[in-house]
């Protein structure tokens, strides 16, 4: 965990979320103590919730509610928008597109108060579809994605929200920083209920295949196509890496191991010493054909990058999962 100031009051918002609570903890262990958690999640359904923080449930789409969350803060991390697996996003764009207002909000808030820096989470799915029509794709470089076409709904939130961050540092000398992130998995996150990504799904899929003894998964789509999973404690560290530096542009911070879905089921099977019937769903909610990080700017910049093997970060996930469902079955 990179350092920064241990004094200073910083806010994390959607830190009842996957990232958000695994950033807090990170925090925490790193000696910072004045560590404020919003989230507009019940505290009940929070991921993780930790009692050394100051914990805030609060729906920060209204700006009251941000200059609440500001009073005093020096950093803030904004990881609040709604958002889940392609599933989710295919089916909830309108919602998706709702969480402009949380940036906007945040950005006037942070700028009102005098916030010394201020770090919006991106996407991947703000990148041209035009270059991911291949699942033997060119990785994907932080220019490419203009000329803009992102993901419907979703990434044009985050394009827009992008942009937003960028005009408020020349504007109004609020120093941003923007992290695109690349389909981020581990444990203490999301593995049903329709919001989870392909890790964690397929992950549930093969420990339910294995448990109920039927041996065989639903896949969506034909396997073939591409994407890069970064695991979520090079996730934490880049975040902590990007918002220590003096990089204002984005950075992409995803892992370049490509696989195919297939290649993560195999992967999976493996750690599960389980092979599985696959019936594929042909007209199940894809996105693009393919889609990978290139880590080129963020090594030339910070000098660092993801390494966290798949197979590793996916033998934690698995094994977490595993006792999720077996310490809470299904009635």
């Amino acid at each position: 965990m990179q350092k920064f100031d241990e004094s200073s009051i910083i806010v994390i918002a959607g830190a009842g979320g996957f990232i958000g609570g695994h950033l807090v903890d990170a925090l925490i262990a790193a000696g910072f103590a004045r560590i404020r958690c919003v989230d507009i999640k019940p505290m009940e359904q929070w991921y993780q919730v930790n009692a050394q923080c100051e914990n805030l449930v609060l729906d920060l789409s209204d700006k009251q509610n941000c200059l609440t969350a500001m009073a005093n803060a020096d950093h803030v991390f904004n990881l609040a928008c709604n958002m889940g697996g392609m599933g989710f996003i295919e089916n909830n764009r309108a919602l998706c597109m709702i969480s402009v207002l949380i940036n906007t909000h945040l950005l006037m808030a942070a700028s009102e108060v005098g916030v010394k820096r201020f770090l919006f989470s991106s996407s991947a799915c703000v990148y041209n579809a035009d270059k991911q029509k291949n699942s033997n794709v060119t990785a994907l470089k932080e220019d490419d994605a203009y000329p803009a076409m992102p993901e419907d709904g979703y990434g044009w939130e985050k394009l827009f929200s992008e942009r937003m961050s960028r005009h408020f540092l020349e504007d109004y000398g609020l120093d941003t920083r923007i992290v695109r992130f690349h389909n981020v998995y581990g444990p203490n996150g999301t593995y049903d209920g329709g919001r989870e990504k392909a890790p964690a799904a397929i992950c549930r899929k093969i420990i339910e295949a294995k448990l109920s003894g039927k041996n065989e998964i639903e896949v969506w789509g034909d396997g073939e196509q591409t994407r890069s999973f970064l695991y979520i404690d090079d996730g934490v560290e880049g975040l902590a890496r990007i918002f220590s530096s003096d990089v204002t542009d984005p950075l992409n911070l995803g892992s370049d191991e490509l696989v195919t879905i297939n290649q993560l089921i195999d992967i999976i099977e493996e750690i599960a010493e389980l092979k599985v019937k696959r019936n594929y769903k042909l007209d199940a909610p894809l996105g693009v054909r393919g889609r990978n990080s290139d880590n080129t700017l963020i090594k030339e910049t910070l000098g660092w990058a993801p390494s966290i093997r798949l197979h590793d970060g996916l033998e934690k996930t698995y094994a977490w999962i595993y006792d999720q469902i077996v310490s809470n079955p299904k009635t």
